[in-house]
């Protein structure tokens, strides 16, 4: 830090006291967030203080700044140093009093005047020339001696003039979330999508806001300050009812929201992310496999298995329509379905990964109610098979036999499928039920199950170990 101080003073070194960073309004500079799922926040700070070709310090008040991470996204602007400056406590302020004299209160409101001659071990000079070893009261600190907020004093230097001083940095405090209303009606559903930002510690009067989805790695732990960007948020709303713009950058997308935005911890801001929109969608009742995905495959009780028949949904994205060509942030999936007096009833619910333009989005809302499945295993060999090489261990084959039964109470048929998947080699040797390929490692069962009746599906699987 020496040779930093000797290089600047070198050079004309301009001092700008810049004020709390986000108080509303041009004089003080506009402000511009980067939301992320995670809580990170990347603030951008656009500053009226021209600067000069050179050095110029500038002192800036503000919450919640690491350092390590401030720089300034004009190319023309290098940063050249920062050291910041918490706010006063008590102590740092008595240090900071040594060889002045003070007004301590003492007693009920009475107040006695010395001179602090050291803070550690205490010592105070009266005004009659006694010293005293304590503190005579609590001290009453000028005004000059206390920081408000947190300081960083900057230090950058400019290729060339600049009309405006542009400076970015990572903050912690914010965080967002995406949520899906999905409406199911007949063969069709009605689509909505909003992103609620919650603030759990930053304050902006008016910000421009740009929410982040995609898998964003950390490689350092994030700051643990009190955060804030000072300032009196008005209210946590939008200004004007709107979906947000949306772009990519790099691997991640970017939702621009519409208007400027005021955050207070605690008070919750949602926007939409696109206007509602209508696409097809397909309902699926899964009865989940049995087989270890690897390993090896043993014999089970004798007792049938309660197991349950899974609900799976796919909304249609096609490419070419406004809704498949929208990508979809990760998020929570509300699926909704009115009931015979038209009341919307909360029918399932699922997280739902980033899915990109162009791809369905598949989500489990749950377990179904009036179809069950039971599952035993009915039959178990297995032998020993000469390994493929010489010098090889022996393997294992085994033959399992299962029989799932499949009831459905409702008043109208259904399908099911029944799957099964397994890595390595393995294979369907007999079924009632026609054994679909789904992939490499995945069969399907499709079994039929009339109104108010049942079906049984039976299966035998060869698999090695």
């Amino acid at each position: 830090m020496a040779e930093i101080a000797s290089s600047v003073i070198r050079r004309p070194v301009t001092v700008l006291a810049v004020g709390a960073l986000a108080l509303a309004g041009r004089a003080s500079g506009q402000t511009s967030l980067s939301i992320y799922s995670d809580g990170r926040v990347v603030v951008r700070r656009t500053l009226p203080q021209a600067l000069e070709k050179g050095r110029t310090a500038l002192t800036l008040k503000i919450d919640g700044l690491d350092p390590a991470t401030l720089f300034s996204p004009d190319t023309s602007v290098a940063l050249v140093s920062a050291v910041a400056r918490p706010a006063t406590d008590r102590g740092t302020a008595l240090q900071a009093a040594v060889g002045q004299t003070l007004a301590f209160v003492h007693g009920k409101g009475d107040t006695v005047r010395a001179t602090v001659l050291r803070v550690a071990p205490p010592q105070y000079r009266l005004s009659d020339g006694r010293i005293l070893l304590s503190e005579p009261g609590e001290p009453l600190f000028p005004a000059e001696l206390v920081r408000t907020l947190p300081e960083v004093a900057v230090v950058v230097e400019a290729a060339r003039a600049r009309p405006r001083t542009e400076l970015a940095y990572v903050t912690q405090g914010v965080s967002w979330e995406a949520v899906y209303q999905v409406l199911l009606t007949g063969g069709r559903c009605q689509v909505s999508g909003a992103a609620t930002i919650a603030s759990q510690s930053v304050r902006a009067d008016s910000a421009e806001v740009q929410l982040v989805a995609g898998a964003i790695n950390r490689g350092r732990p994030g700051p643990r300050p009190e955060f804030a960007l000072a300032g009196v948020a008005r209210q946590g709303a939008l200004e004007a009812p709107s979906a947000a713009s949306e772009e990519a950058v790099g691997e991640t997308h970017v939702y621009l929201l519409p208007a400027r935005v005021a955050l207070e911890p605690g008070m919750p801001v949602t926007t939409a992310l696109f206007p509602r929109s209508s696409v097809g969608y397909s309902q699926e009742l899964i009865v989940p496999g049995v087989l270890p995905w690897r390993g090896f495959l043993g014999s089970s009780p004798a007792e049938p298995n309660r197991v349950p028949v899974e609900v799976w949904y796919t909304l249609k994205r096609a490419r070419g329509t406004p809704f498949g060509d929208r990508p979809l942030p990760g998020g929570t999936v509300e699926l909704y379905q009115p009931d015979s007096a038209g009341r919307v009833q909360l029918v399932g619910e699922a997280r739902s990964d980033h899915t990109a333009p162009g791809r369905d989005l598949r989500v489990q809302s749950g377990n179904a109610f009036d179809v069950t499945a039971e599952r035993v295993q009915t039959d178990y060999s297995q032998e020993q098979i000469p390994p493929p090489k010489r010098g090889m261990p022996a393997r294992q084959r085994v033959m399992a036999s299962f029989k799932v039964t499949i009831a459905n109470a409702k008043a109208e048929a259904v399908t099911v499928d029944v799957r099964e998947a397994r890595f390595g080699v393995w294979r369907v040797v007999e079924s009632s039920v026609p054994a679909e390929k789904l992939s490499a490692t995945e069969v399907r069962f499709r079994v039929s199950i009339p109104a108010s009746g049942d079906a049984t599906l039976t299966y035998t699987v060869q698999a090695e170990s």
